[in-house]
C-alpha cells in the first residue's frame, strides 16, 4: 500500500487551494475503551505527508497512546521527494506549497521548521501562456476567473477583441439559478464565453488537477466563485466588490498565482519529510509493511494483517486511520463497510509524468523572466506546462544553470503516459526548442511517472464525500483521510491527516 499521495504538481498547482469543512467529526465509541491507566493501540496505514501529519497529531493529543504508521515502501514522504545531484536540488512531485491555507505553516512552526522555508524570488513572480507558439504574460490582476485591473487585460495579446468584449459582458450575465454542480468549463463558458476559457482560464486551472474541465466540479474546487455569483451577481461584480480600499483607491492585485504565498524548504520537499518523522516517536514508522486487510473483532477492536517479507503477521489496535489513496483503497474497505469501499472506489484518478531536464542558461533562447508557462489544450502542444524551477526559488541551480520541470499527460492526454523514457525525452525536447528556443542536450534529465496519482474532482463530487462522510460516521474508531476527499495539495492532505486524528483522539478521549 502506497502511502498518501500529494500533488505531482505544475508550478500553479496551489494557486486555487480552498478552505472546506472539516472531514468526518468524532464518532462515538463502545464506552470504557479508554481510560486514564490505557495505552490504546492505533494503526496508521500510508506513510505519505497525510499519515505523517495525523501520526504528530495523535502524539501530541494522546501522547500515552501507542501509535503505529505501516508504510509499504522502503521510505515515507509519498510522491514529495527531493533529489541532490551534484549543483542541482531536483524535485520528484509538487515543489512548494501557500500559505493562504494555515495548515502546513502550522505544522511547521510546530516542528521548528519555519526557518528552513525560503519565499520566492521577488523579481520574477510572473507566468506565461502560450498562444500561437508564443509566451505571453498573464495580465497583471487576472485571479484565476475575473480581474481586477481592466488595462492589462485589454491589452494582452492572449485574447482577442471578440473575447475581450464577451469578458467585459460577464457584467450582464444573471447568475444562474439552479444549485445544482456544474462543471468548471460550463461556469466559465457561461459567464465569460468560450475563448476565455480556452485560452486563459483552462490553461492556468485545468492543469491544476490535470483533470479534463469538462468534468471538473466547480462546487469542489471553486465553491467562493459559485458565492461570488450568488451574492453578487456575476463575478467582476464580486471583484469590484470585494477589492479592499485605501485612502479611496482601489487595491491593486497580484497577477494570476499570488506568488508571495508561495513558499518552499530549501533544502527540498524531502527534508520536510524528514523533519516531521523525526518528531515522531522511534518505533512510530513501520517501513516495509503493507497492510493486506482490516477486520473488526467481536470485542471492538480492529484486527491488521500485514506483509513483513515473506510473512504475514496479525495486530489488533483500538482504531485506524486509513490514509492511502482512495484507488487502492478498496481491498481494505470491503471487510469493514462494503458500501464504503465502493463509493471510496468510485473516485477517478489522473496520471502525469514529470520531465526534469537541467540546461546551461545559454542554451536557452528566451530570458526565463518569470516562473514557467502553461499551454492551452486548444494550442495542440504535447505538454501541459514548463516550471522555471530554479528561478521561483534561489539553491536549486548554479546562476549560469536552469532547472525546467515539464509536466505531460494528464486527464486530456493520458496516452502520452504510456511513452517510453526515450520518446518522453524527445517529445519534450522538441516543445522547449520551440517554446523557449531550447537547443542542445540537457546536462540532465530525469523522467519522473506519477501514474493514477492525481485524484479527480469530477461533477458531483462534494455529493459523493458526503456519502462517504455519512459511511464513515457510523464506524466507531475508524478515520480515512487523503487527498481524495476535501482538498489537494499539501496543506489539505495535512489538514486532512490532522482532523482524522483528532476524530481518533477525541473519541477515545471521551468514552465515558
Amino acid at each position: 500500500m502506497n502511502g498518501t499521495r500529494s500533488v505531482p504538481a505544475t508550478f500553479l498547482n496551489l494557486t486555487l487551494l480552498l478552505y472546506n469543512s472539516s472531514f468526518f467529526p468524532p464518532a462515538s465509541i463502545p464506552p470504557n475503551f479508554m481510560s486514564e491507566t490505557t495505552s490504546p493501540r492505533i494503526a496508521i496505514i500510508g506513510g505519505g505527508i497525510t499519515g505523517l501529519s495525523a501520526a504528530l497529531r495523535l502524539q501530541e493529543l494522546l501522547p500515552q497512546a501507542k501509535v503505529r504508521l505501516f508504510e509499504s515502501q522502503a521510505r515515507v514522504g509519498g510522491v514529495l521527494g527531493t533529489e541532490r545531484t551534484g549543483d542541482y536540488l531536483l524535485e520528484q512531485s509538487a515543489d512548494m506549497f501557500t500559505t493562504r491555507e494555515p495548515w502546513a505553516l502550522d505544522l511547521c512552526r510546530r516542528i521548528g521548521f519555519t526557518d528552513q522555508l525560503i519565499g520566492t524570488n521577488d523579481q520574477y513572480r510572473r507566468a506565461f501562456v502560450v498562444r500561437d507558439g508564443r509566451l505571453h504574460p498573464v495580465p497583471e490582476g487576472f485571479t484565476l476567473l475575473a480581474t481586477t485591473r481592466i488595462g492589462p487585460l485589454l491589452r494582452s495579446p492572449l485574447l482577442s477583441i471578440r473575447a475581450k468584449a464577451r469578458m467585459g459582458w460577464e457584467w450582464f450575465v444573471p447568475p444562474r439559478k439552479e444549485n445544482s454542480d456544474e462543471s468548471l468549463q460550463q461556469f466559465v463558458v457561461r459567464r465569460f464565453g468560450r475563448e476565455a476559457f480556452e485560452r486563459l482560464v483552462q490553461p492556468l486551472i485545468g492543469g491544476i488537477y490535470t483533470a479534463d474541465p469538462a468534468r471538473l466540479s466547480m462546487q469542489a474546487t471553486m465553491p467562493n466563485f459559485i458565492h461570488m455569483e450568488r451574492q453578487h451577481g456575476g463575478l467582476l461584480r464580486g471583484m469590484r466588490n470585494q477589492r479592499p480600499t485605501r485612502a479611496g483607491k482601489p487595491e491593486v492585485a497580484e497577477s494570476g498565482a499570488r506568488y508571495g504565498l508561495f513558499v518552499a524548504p530549501k533544502d527540498g520537499m524531502e527534508s520536510l519529510v524528514q523533519a516531521l518523522a523525526a518528531k515522531l516517536q522511534p518505533d512510530v514508522v513501520q517501513k516495509n509493511s503493507p497492510v493486506e486487510s482490516i477486520a473488526r473483532s467481536t470485542d471492538g477492536s480492529w484486527l491488521l494483517k500485514f506483509a513483513r517479507g515473506s510473512a504475514v503477521e496479525e495486530q489488533n489496535f483500538a482504531a485506524v486511520v486509513v490514509a492511502a489513496p482512495a484507488n487502492v483503497c478498496r481491498p481494505l474497505l470491503e471487510s469493514v463497510d462494503a458500501e464504503l469501499a465502493t463509493l471510496v472506489a468510485r473516485i477517478e484518478y489522473a496520471g502525469c509524468t514529470v520531465v526534469v531536464n537541467c540546461f546551461r542558461r545559454d542554451q536557452l533562447t528566451h530570458p526565463l523572466n518569470g516562473f514557467g508557462v502553461v499551454v492551452p489544450h486548444i494550442e495542440g502542444r504535447r505538454i501541459i506546462a514548463t516550471s522555471f524551477s530554479s528561478v521561483k526559488f534561489s539553491g536549486r541551480a548554479p546562476d549560469d544553470r536552469i532547472i525546467l520541470r515539464t509536466f505531460v499527460g494528464g486527464a486530456l492526454q493520458p496516452e502520452l503516459n504510456q511513452l517510453d523514457d526515450s520518446a518522453l525525452t524527445q517529445l519534450v525536447a522538441e516543445e522547449l526548442a520551440g517554446l523557449l528556443g531550447a537547443r542542445g542536450a540537457p546536462e540532465l534529465t530525469r523522467v519522473v511517472r506519477w501514474n493514477k496519482s492525481m485524484p479527480q474532482y469530477h461533477v458531483g463530487h462534494v455529493q459523493l464525500v458526503d456519502q462517504i462522510e455519512a459511511r464513515v460516521e457510523r464506524i466507531p474508531r475508524f478515520a480515512l483521510a487523503g487527498n481524495a476527499y476535501r482538498g489537494v495539495g499539501i496543506p489539505f492532505c495535512i489538514r486532512s491527516g490532522e482532523n482524522a486524528a483528532e476524530r481518533i483522539a477525541a473519541g477515545l478521549q471521551n468514552a465515558p
